[in-house]
């Protein structure tokens, strides 16, 4: 059955580091640019990191500039954001998702057609 998988999250303390995987099983994502967005409870899904089909491009949410970076690996078939100098601000459900229509960095999240399950990132103050 083909989806995303994301891992990586979990409970760290704010100044700390996380890293988080999207892996996809049952098909290739190398043709497909690919993102990560965050809800934390009470508010809208976010924007956080978004890269194009090869890895090449990237765009990341104005919160995250400068402390997270998304990177893309085809021959591994997945996309991982590293997360640094984290905050309590950066507590949320992280998803990654995929866009089936365009090879190019997308950054609005009706862009995107598919979606993992999300992992839960706490950051503690």
């Amino acid at each position: 059955q083909a989806q995303l998988i994301e891992s990586g999250g979990g409970v760290v303390q704010a100044g700390g580091s996380l890293r988080l995987s999207c892996a996809a099983s049952g098909f290739t994502i190398s043709a497909y640019p690919m993102g990560w967005f965050r809800q934390a409870p009470g508010k809208e899904r976010e924007f956080v990191a978004a890269v194009n089909w090869d890895g090449e491009n990237t765009a990341y949410g104005d919160s995250v500039k400068g402390r997270f970076t998304i990177s893309k690996d085809n021959a591994k078939n997945l996309v991982a954001l590293q997360m640094s100098s984290l905050i309590a601000e950066d507590t949320a459900v992280y998803y990654c998702a995929l866009s089936w229509r365009s090879s190019n960095t997308q950054i609005k999240s009706s862009d995107y057609d598919w979606w993992g399950q999300g992992t839960q990132v706490t950051v503690s103050a």
